[in-house]
């Protein structure tokens, strides 16, 4: 039997938040079992925010599943939460995991003011059903895959679908190259020290720095 410190709302998973249990009331509502209600609320959370990883809202209050639901665009952290947040809401036990990648998809001008070729802590969300734990990112939304010329991530619920390892001509896309593991709710001190490990100059540079711990990487030359 899966403990309960996978269906316990938690500081980041707030799905006892009224906006939290609407959304996932909603998007899943029609659905015939839980692994379709999943699959209905992986293409809302990932088509239903334009992916954006260059807004870092790293405040707790920031990493909230119901603080998503207050704007338009997130990243892959932020919606892996919400759609987290949302399967505990039906019942479903859920938790979060998090990567190295390379080829991270529409952050070449991040990567260049990170002065990096990989990004840290890239979030996935994994889901318990039939027994079995299937891992999925709703990052990337889909009209931003075609501008890249990627294939969307697609899911069914009986298959991880974490990463586009190629893009449309066949050609290595993004490929993973450390897993930090998974966890019944975001790991904020262990986020915040590998994004200081690995990007001190960056986040120390105060003209991204919109307010304390939100950065803002839109409004620059690179």
């Amino acid at each position: 039997m899966v403990s309960d410190e996978y269906l316990r709302v938690t500081e980041f998973l707030d799905y006892d938040h009224p906006a939290v249990a609407e959304y996932a009331r909603r998007h899943a509502q029609g659905a015939e079992s839980p692994r379709q209600q999943i699959v209905q609320l992986y293409y809302a959370v990932r088509d239903g925010f334009l992916y954006n990883p260059y807004v870092l809202d790293l405040r707790r209050t920031g990493l909230k599943a119901s603080t998503l639901l207050t704007r338009h665009s997130g990243y892959c952290i932020e919606k892996g939460i919400l759609l987290a947040a949302c399967a505990r809401a039906l019942g479903i036990p859920s938790r979060l995991s998090f990567y190295i990648v390379r080829n991270h998809i529409g952050t070449e001008k991040l990567e260049r003011l990170l002065k990096k070729d990989y990004l840290v802590f890239h979030g996935a969300a994994e889901l318990l059903l039939d027994d079995r734990w299937i891992k999925t990112t709703p990052a990337f939304n889909s009209t931003l895959c075609r501008y890249l010329g990627v294939d969307a991530l697609e899911f069914d619920g009986t298959q991880d679908a974490i990463f586009q390892p190629y893009d449309s001509r066949g050609n290595v896309f993004m490929t993973y190259l450390h897993d930090y593991g998974a966890f019944s709710d975001m790991p904020y001190e262990l986020y915040l020290s590998e994004l200081r490990s690995h990007y001190q100059d960056a986040l120390a540079n105060k003209r991204y720095e919109r307010e304390p711990l939100v950065y803002d990487f839109t409004c620059t030359d690179a």
